[in-house]
């Protein structure tokens, strides 16, 4: 028993009923803070994943819980974590976690709070690889010499070691007279391999020797003859132990003492790189773990060796320094570099016992406090009592979500947009313009007004949607204002979905909160389209009632009315910079707009600016009744081509893809036999090698370019594709009428994605809203209605096949909308109450909620047993 005992200066215990391994501790500055400091990784055979940044605490109270920066749930058991440089390209820290059949790579990356609740931890997947067999440990390093990132290289239970470079796999080579798996350690003074077979004796092979022994790419009975005539794997030099061993280490602290340590279970090994014993202790106890650590002393290295007798020994060399008494028996310890406490002991039990310590000596100078014998003053306890709880009662009925925005803001933001175009336009001097074309522009002002009760401002960003830029400006001084000066103009080669634009100012309040404002702002109809002659013959035809006469288009779109040449008013047309030709004919006999085109997408800036300035135009004249109208049905079939069109460009850039894939892996598979070649001391032919090489990588690129000029005509037609939806929810809402509420539901459903990504995509992203709203507030029956909010979850969402489902469910959803359905987030809108309920709730509204839902719960187990019946 020893007289000293490990100082506690943090713990934790984690979880219940979990159990850990000596691979399922490490430590290092796994979220690149730069402080040099240490994190703490801990993963369990239960899947869970657990970072911790242990600091002294004060108070017991919440001691491990603010310590935890992370904590997630992992599919699969955690055999083994280690941190290093595992991503090519890439000078950062990454986290690798061994599952029975998974390797992941993981970064962990840290955002700043500015508020009490601290940073946020974000654990992301960088890659994978799906094992073909089941994993035992791995090992890292710089393997074959390769500086500057590190290597994986896992031990499978049936002995083959597999080999990873980041994101690729490199070889697998299986060990001779392989029986049990053993500990696996990398050498990187020798690029060597170090394990313990089952003889019992410690192997040494060369990464070298493992890269060409083609011959161990299969396993093999060792006294049987070659079959494929390779190189055999063969042991650079082997030493007897006579006794397992329960852990290798190689220490890279210092190259003056070059060692290697294995951990027997009776004895402590130390050899030297070419397999020469320094020396060996025999130990009188049952051994745990043991860690290697620098030594003070030249020529020699400090070990902590942990025990089953819940002792921790410090060795230097074969010579016992200390021995401390711990609360558990370690199966894994390390020691971390943490901001208050420089070489803490970090150590592990199988049960989830966590423990920073240190060494020495620590004396109590705790004295016991007198105690206060006068009594308590139970009017004055009970006055301040009532005083906190009216507190607590303000604060809970004042609180809110978001706070309270003050009378007058900090910071007030205007955008004006100038009333003439650019003259020169700016558009020309954008590198990424075609030079052959100049495109009108207009210059549009941010203006920021500082108020005068605002005393600092720090960290003012400007942030504009129309070019997608940002730029930092100096805070203005009190009650002044900036003002920055912008120009928009057409960026492409084809129409905009939309003609708004957002600005968001981000800036800090003197207190240090975050704080942001938006403001919204219009483009000009002319920025996108000049005036032209009218088109008589065109494919797509639109015609909007009101229930005024028409008014006069020249004096609605002045703008395009000069060049015109119907002096009557009565039409006016429209060229686009980059699309078809949209022209708008006002009936004399009847009350109608006709917009027609060859393009049915570029009708919707015309239809949407048409709309607009005639509700202006009658709110002026003092017309309150004003109504527009859609005699319908809806153009689904125009619809669907652009549905079709942008569904065959993403199946294409699929195609691409796939194609790019097998083409680059060709490449590589090539890249190898030529490096064989190449390596191979006996020259041999190629074998037109090189021509093949040369083939395939003008296919990659061929399909390289092909892809992305697939990719350009993919964001074309979404673009497209947002105006034609934008057009039919402005027909389907003039067509029945729907409020703003519904409309804005109804465009959230059409258009889920502002942006198509390879992942996630519009067609499965629209056809899952659409399917929802079908289930829910357009439904036809309550049973429907329960069945739909019954259901957990959902298939993952992924390209379908074909477009036939959403189409379907597109045009059923339109049906429905046509036929009287109401869109509304309730989803109980449409379903119509029993009368046995509306007769029970009558008497004196006695019954409650809980009994109307008891009714429909007996109403949907009647049904579905009479249908089952």
């Amino acid at each position: 028993m020893s007289l000293f005992k490990a100082r506690d200066w943090w713990s934790a215990a984690l979880g219940e009923g979990e159990e850990f391994d000596q691979g399922c501790l490490c430590v290092g500055d796994v979220d690149n803070s730069g402080s040099g400091h240490d994190k703490v990784v801990v993963g369990s055979y239960m899947g869970m994943l657990r970072i911790f940044s242990p600091h002294a605490s004060k108070s017991s109270e919440g001691g491990p819980v603010e310590a935890q920066l992370l904590e997630v749930q992992l599919q699969n058991a955690v055999i083994q974590v280690e941190v290093g440089k595992f991503v090519s390209c890439s000078e950062l820290l990454h986290l690798a976690v061994l599952h029975p059949r998974k390797l992941s790579v993981y970064s962990v990356s840290g955002t700043a709070g500015n508020v009490e609740h601290g940073d946020q931890y974000q654990l992301k997947l960088v890659y994978e690889h799906n094992l073909q067999r089941t994993a035992c440990n791995m090992t890292y390093g710089t393997f074959g010499g390769v500086a500057g990132h590190h290597s994986l290289c896992i031990q499978s239970m049936d002995g083959m070691l597999m080999f990873f470079e980041q994101d690729s796999y490199s070889f697998g080579r299986f060990l001779p007279g392989f029986l049990l798996p053993g500990p696996l350690v990398y050498n990187p003074r020798t690029d060597t391999f170090l394990t313990v077979s089952s003889a019992r004796q410690l192997e040494s092979y060369k990464y070298e020797t493992l890269a060409v022994a083609t011959e161990a790419e299969s396993r093999q009975d060792p006294d049987l003859p070659s079959k494929t005539g390779g190189k055999r794997l063969t042991p650079d030099w082997t030493f007897v132990l006579g006794e397992q061993a329960l852990d290798l280490s190689v220490p890279s602290f210092s190259h003056s003492s070059a060692s290697i340590f294995v951990l027997g279970e009776r004895n402590l090994y130390c050899f030297r790189d070419n397999g020469q014993i320094r020396f060996m202790k025999k130990l009188e106890f049952n051994p745990s773990c043991f860690l290697p650590y620098a030594s003070v002393t030249d020529g020699t290295t400090n070990l902590l060796l942990g025990n089953h007798t819940n002792m921790l020994l410090v060795y230097q060399d074969v010579t016992l320094k200390w021995a401390a008494q711990l609360s558990f028996v370690p199966v894994a310890v390390r020691v971390a570099s943490f901001p208050e406490l420089k070489g803490a002991v970090v150590s592990l039990s199988s049960d989830g016992h966590l423990l920073c310590s240190y060494m020495g000596t620590d004396p109590s100078f705790f004295t016991t406090p007198k105690v206060d014998a006068r009594e308590a003053d139970y009017e004055q306890v009970d006055a301040e009592m009532k005083k906190l709880q009216r507190f607590i009662r303000e604060a809970s009925r004042t609180q809110d979500i978001l706070p309270k925005t003050d009378a007058e803001e900090d910071l007030s933001v205007t955008v004006s947009v100038s009333s003439s175009m650019d003259s020169p336009s700016v558009s020309g001097q954008r590198l990424f313009i075609d030079l052959q074309h100049t495109y009108p522009g207009i210059a549009y002002s941010v203006n920021c007004l500082r108020s005068k009760r605002a005393p600092s401002l720090e960290f003012l960003f400007l942030i504009l949607f129309v070019d997608f830029g940002f730029s930092s400006l100096s805070p203005p001084a009190v009650g002044s204002s900036t003002v920055v000066e912008f120009s928009a103009f057409l960026n492409g080669l084809y129409p905009p979905a939309d003609l708004t634009g957002d600005v968001t100012v981000s800036y800090s309040s003197p207190t240090g909160v975050p704080r942001v404002l938006q403001s919204r702002f219009g483009l000009p109809l002319a920025l996108v389209c000049v005036p032209s002659s009218p088109a008589k013959t065109t494919k797509f035809k639109i015609t909007v009632d009101t229930n005024q006469p028409p008014v006069d288009l020249g004096s609605v779109f002045k703008e395009f009315s000069a060049k015109s040449e119907d002096k009557d008013g009565n039409t006016v047309a429209f060229q686009f910079l980059s699309g078809a030709k949209v022209t708008v004919l006002a009936s004399k006999t009847s009350q109608r707009y006709r917009i027609q085109s060859d393009a049915f997408e570029d009708m919707w800036l015309v239809v949407k600016e048409l709309v607009l300035r005639s509700d202006q135009h009658f709110a002026k004249a003092g017309v309150k009744d004003f109504k527009k109208s859609f005699s319908g049905p809806p153009p689904l079939q125009d619809y669907f081509l652009s549905v079709d069109h942008h569904f065959q460009l993403r199946v294409s850039a699929q195609q691409y893809q796939d194609l790019l894939s097998e083409r680059a892996l060709q490449f590589r598979a090539i890249q190898r036999r030529l490096l064989t070649r190449f390596k191979d001391k006996t020259p041999a032919p190629l074998q037109n090698l090189d021509t093949l090489m040369d083939a395939t990588y003008s296919q990659v690129m061929a399909l390289a370019e092909a892809a992305e000029e697939n990719r350009a005509q993919l964001e074309e037609a979404f673009v497209r594709l947002r105006s034609a939806t934008h057009l039919l929810v402005l027909l389907l809402s003039l067509w029945q009428g729907l409020t703003p509420d519904q409309t804005a539901i109804l465009e959230a459903t059409l258009l889920p994605l502002l942006q198509d990504t390879p992942q996630l995509g519009w067609e499965e992203s629209c056809d899952a809203a659409v399917s929802h709203l079908l289930r829910t507030c357009l439904s036809r029956s309550p049973r429907d209605q329960a069945t739909s909010l019954a259901q957990a979850g959902g298939p993952v969402l992924g390209l379908p096949r074909d477009t036939a489902r959403l189409k379907k469910h597109i045009a059923l959803l339109c049906d429905r909308i046509g036929k009287g359905g109401r869109l509304t987030l309730a989803s109980e809108a449409n379903v119509p109450v029993p009368a046995q309920v509306q007769n029970l709730a009558a008497p004196g509204e006695s019954l409650t909620l809980f009994c109307v839902f008891v009714f429909f719960l007996i109403l949907s187990f009647y049904n579905v047993f009479v249908i089952k019946s």
